[in-house]
């Protein structure tokens, strides 16, 4: 082959496949910006989802002793209060 054709040949597929990139990489900047609107969007009440939650949360249906102890000097009727009043 010709130097000058292979040289205008690669020159094209060069060209090319530069602008396919370009084309790539925008349609996937434009994707990836709508995401992060759709994710960081003000919420709405009630319609948007919580994420999280107890492991467990059966185990918050009886309080412990210590959590009883707790409550109970908060309100101010453990042994120390009676003794005071």
């Amino acid at each position: 082959m010709d130097p000058e054709t292979t040289r205008t040949v690669g020159l094209f597929v060069g060209a090319l496949s530069l602008l396919v990139m370009l084309w790539f990489i925008s349609q996937r900047a434009m994707k990836n910006r709508m995401k992060m609107m759709e994710d960081n969007a003000p919420k709405i009440a009630g319609e948007d989802t919580l994420e999280g939650g107890a492991r467990n949360p059966q185990l918050f249906d009886e309080p412990d002793d210590d959590a009883l102890d707790e409550m109970a000097k908060l309100l101010g009727e453990d042994d120390d209060s009676e003794m005071e009043a």
